[in-house]
């Protein structure tokens, strides 16, 4: 049994009513999956904050965060009325926590263990979005052929342990137990897309982080003596597990060179907004 045979992938600038989002219109023609990496603009939120914060954990007011979240899913998925209860935000703990929602049915238990922490979302079914939030750490999200797709956050802790290529596993053998897919032709078939992020020029890192990523993913995650390449060394496991690199699509923005366009922590000493990776299937 073949699945569907996704478009390669792309990302391309667009604005969905007010929001502004980097996204990928043939992957929604071909499987109905609407994906979005956003930007700073867009939204209520003001000062270090402005405009399109999603981040309940820093210190903007509640209130605008939660009317930027409705914003955003009103715009990406119109069709639907309520965000509340069709949208998971998982409070991110820099982990390896993994959460699948298979039905709609399920979405008030996987939002309660959300809560608790988790930095990867799993969704097969139609009409529930995930959104993580980042400032510099890595947004990924993963589109099988069929539909099923996965918002993951991977800081450089996350891209150590490989929390990605974890989710990429449990979405394939998800997949495969439930239909008769061959693990290695869905693996090839599907599509990886990554936001923006901290790029090498601008991560700067201890001695002894530099030389565990050089260690585990080879030099091809070395930049220079101090810097390290936080998308080389996720693109190594990716495609230790099968994904087609060119299947592999980054935005190829740094969150600290480009910090009028997107939040970064570290530009912005410790205070900024969060903008975020959301992703759902109409």
């Amino acid at each position: 049994m073949t699945a569907l045979i996704l478009p390669r992938p792309t990302l391309d600038e667009g604005c969905f009513a007010s929001v502004p989002v980097f996204t990928d219109e043939a992957l929604f023609e071909a499987c109905g999956v609407r994906i979005a990496f956003t930007m700073r603009a867009g939204g209520v939120s003001e000062g270090p904050y402005a405009s399109l914060n999603l981040g309940s954990h820093v210190q903007d007011d509640l209130d605008k965060v939660l009317q930027n979240r409705a914003l955003l899913f009103s715009a990406l998925a119109p069709s639907l009325e309520e965000s509340e209860e069709a949208l998971i935000v998982p409070k991110q703990v820099h982990g390896d926590t993994v959460l699948t929602v298979g039905a709609a049915r399920e979405v008030a238990r996987v939002q309660r263990a959300a809560a608790e922490g988790a930095d990867g979302i799993i969704v097969s079914a139609r009409e529930v979005g995930a959104l993580l939030c980042f400032a510099d750490c890595m947004p990924v999200i993963i589109v099988l052929p069929t539909g099923r797709f996965a918002v993951v956050h991977a800081g450089w802790r996350g891209i150590e342990n490989e929390i990605s290529a974890k989710v990429l596993d449990l979405m394939l053998d998800q997949e495969c137990q439930e239909h008769d897919f061959s693990r290695s032709e869905l693996a090839a078939q599907t599509n990886v897309y990554i936001g923006p992020y901290i790029h090498r020029e601008c991560f700067e890192t201890g001695a002894d982080i530099h030389a565990l990523f050089v260690t585990k993913f080879g030099k091809e995650c070395r930049f220079n003596e101090t810097h390290i390449d936080l998308g080389a060394a996720l693109r190594v496991q990716l495609v230790a597990r099968g994904i087609d690199p060119a299947r592999i699509c980054d935005l190829d923005r740094c969150t600290v060179c480009e910090n009028d366009r997107f939040f970064s922590f570290r530009a912005q000493d410790g205070v900024s907004g969060r903008h975020g990776a959301f992703a759902i299937r109409l």
